[in-house]
């Protein structure tokens, strides 16, 4: 077993697939269009999906926004620089809304940014 794909629903698909294919750098492995259904299904990830745990981005067309409740935590990457991470993802037009710095009660480096929707991505320094 292994685990296949985390699946996120977002308001806006082509802002969602910008944040994570141009400020995080994941690339689109496919995008299917589902009309009878009214809704997309977008992949995106740093690898194939037949190797790499991938997001699935669902946008249902007639659904703009979606409230996030309280049981959602965050999806995490592992990146070799926090610090210089968030300057790239800013420059970029990322949100970054927590600074980097060690996390409280640890000593590992680590940041959060946002995605369009609100969801929340925590970058770990590894």
């Amino acid at each position: 077993m292994r685990l296949l794909h985390t699946m996120l629903r977002v308001g806006d698909l082509e802002a969602s697939l910008a944040f994570y294919t141009q400020v995080l750098d994941m690339q689109l492995l496919r995008r299917e269009e589902f009309p009878a259904g009214r809704f997309t299904l977008a992949f995106v990830g740093y690898g194939n999906e037949q190797d790499s745990t991938v997001l699935e981005l669902t946008h249902n067309w007639d659904t703009p926004s979606y409230d996030l409740g309280d049981g959602y935590g965050h999806i995490a990457i592992g990146v070799d620089d926090v610090y210089q991470t968030c300057e790239r993802i800013r420059a970029a037009g990322g949100k970054v809304v927590r600074e980097p710095g060690p996390m409280m009660h640890g000593s590992t480096v680590i940041a959060f940014v946002e995605d369009p929707d609100g969801y929340k991505i925590e970058l770990l320094e590894c």
